[in-house]
């Protein structure tokens, strides 16, 4: 099979079932962010690779539990109105989210003023998936009705998450949160 197909050559691209749609369509906006975000989770978790820590094998579990759960919430997103969709998020995964929110904020600094997105590359670059998440979200709401409550939900959730996320492996790998004004 070619990786190529020249399909979208004339700026439209397929749903799941084949109907086409153009590219800058709110449903492959909506499905093409969570990619977006996916990928920068990837590569935050590449960040980790030479590093160690206690929950390290926690924190990489999550972290693919949740790029195989995005992976699902994008082809939901990506399946036209009216049609089956082949998998649905279930309410467990926001519980999951939820869990690991408490978990890992438990064992951080109290929050007294916002802090500046930096740290490890790894955290930096989950404070930049947050954003994705959060535009997802944004692009998600777009699309009005016709999109699940949990999708909504999840991603909402997540962006949380991928804020609690980076300041858990910032505090782990020993870097200090910068807060908004200088110290």
């Amino acid at each position: 099979m070619k990786i190529y197909t020249k399909t979208g050559d004339k700026g439209k691209t397929s749903l799941i079932y084949g109907s086409r749609v153009a590219k800058n369509d709110a449903l492959v906006e909506a499905y093409g962010t969570c990619d977006e975000a996916n990928s920068m989770i990837g590569l935050a978790v590449s960040h980790l690779q030479n590093e160690f820590f206690e929950e390290k094998e926690d924190v990489q579990q999550a972290f693919h539990q949740i790029q195989t759960t995005l992976f699902h919430v994008g082809a939901e997103l990506a399946t036209p109105k009216g049609k089956e969709v082949k998998w649905k998020l279930e309410e467990s995964e926001i519980t999951r989210l939820e869990t690991w929110i408490d978990k890992w904020d438990a064992q951080l600094p109290v929050l007294t003023n916002f802090i500046l997105p930096s740290g490890h590359p790894a955290g930096a670059t989950l404070h930049v998936a947050r954003t994705i998440v959060r535009r997802a979200e944004r692009s998600t709401v777009s699309i009005g009705e016709d999109v699940s409550p949990q999708v909504l939900a999840y991603l909402n959730r997540l962006s949380d998450f991928l804020f609690v996320a980076a300041r858990f492996i910032n505090l782990r790998l020993g870097q200090k949160e910068k807060g908004l004004h200088a110290e």
